[in-house]
């Protein structure tokens, strides 16, 4: 093919992946894939329109509720284009500047989701520890402050460093191991010196999770103690039922990333549908599985949820 016998270019057309091995039967591949990008992209925009609409679900919580869904028709639009592409026609080319603006989304949302988790922790520490001033700290004001600081947290970690993209060179086959531009796995096809994208990588990496999951845990580690110290064990499982769904969120969250980036590190000889696998759940599992933990578990939002279907 022309896109791999030029093996030299400073402005490459990346290869991307579908599922290694059943590339026959990615026509039917597609029909789960859809019905997943359907719920997730039905489930998340109720949320939101029923957070907006509903005046009862004007409260904290659920302002960062709708932020987290937000985040994740992000993540969700980002990467449907080229994994339904792939499936439907088998377009698999994509352009050095089409991967850089799709990992500026992709990761972009990522960063934004993580730092949703952790004001949702904060939320959950502040309604259960200190119950008394949880209006007078999380006001409409600030929690406007808190999600501008996550976009521009965001901001400032992902645009530098996918412009340290724009320099480097390619020099070999670049066949990517996914459906999507995924910055681990299109760093590593770099010929140039990458030292500086990897220290920059690594700092993002420290500011987003090496940060924000401590944070997380700590918020639930003193949620624990002030349950725990509760003498009703009725009060206690009453008021800890309502961390369980952030608990499920920051789970289906975390666990898959760790998960792809463990196998990105270690598993270079796992066989390549494992890469594709990982990266598919690590991307359509929080999307499709947060309007359902919440929708289940949080009684106003199912109430409002169905209130709005049943009046059609």
């Amino acid at each position: 093919m022309k896109i791999l016998s030029n093996l030299t270019s400073t402005f490459p057309t990346f290869l991307l992946s579908g599922i290694p091995g059943l590339e026959p039967v990615h026509a039917w591949i597609s029909v789960p894939f859809c019905c997943l990008y359907a719920i997730a992209l039905s489930g998340n925009s109720m949320i939101l329109f029923v957070i907006i609409t509903q005046h009862s679900l004007h409260e904290p919580m659920y302002y960062f509720l709708s932020m987290l869904s937000a985040a994740d028709l992000g993540l969700t639009i980002s990467t449907m284009s080229t994994t339904l592409a792939i499936l439907w026609f088998n377009a698999r080319e994509i352009s050095l500047d089409s991967c850089i603006i799709q990992m500026f989304f992709l990761h972009g949302f990522t960063v934004m989701e993580s730092g949703v988790l952790v004001v949702m922790a904060f939320d959950r520490y502040v309604a259960i520890c200190n119950p008394l001033r949880y209006t007078t700290l999380l006001t409409n004001s600030r929690i406007i402050q808190m999600g501008i600081l996550i976009i521009l947290r965001t901001l400032t970690l992902i645009v530098p460093l996918l412009l340290l993209f724009k320099p480097l060179y390619f020099c070999r086959a670049n066949v990517l191991s996914h459906s999507y531009c995924y910055y681990p796995d299109v760093i590593k096809l770099a010929c140039s010196d990458t030292r500086a994208n990897n220290i920059c990588g690594l700092i993002d990496l420290i500011l987003t999770t090496g940060v924000d999951t401590p944070c997380i845990v700590l918020s639930y580690i003193l949620i624990i103690r002030s349950v725990l110290s509760m003498a009703s064990p009725k009060e206690r499982h009453k008021v800890f039922s309502t961390c369980v769904s952030h608990i499920g969120a920051v789970a289906i969250f975390y666990i898959p990333m760790i998960s792809l980036s463990l196998v990105h590190r270690y598993g270079q000889s796992a066989p390549k549908v494992v890469h594709s696998m990982m990266a598919n759940i690590y991307l359509l599992l929080p999307p499709v599985l947060n309007p359902i933990i919440y929708s289940v578990k949080t009684k106003q939002i199912r109430k409002a949820i169905l209130s709005l279907l049943l009046t059609k």
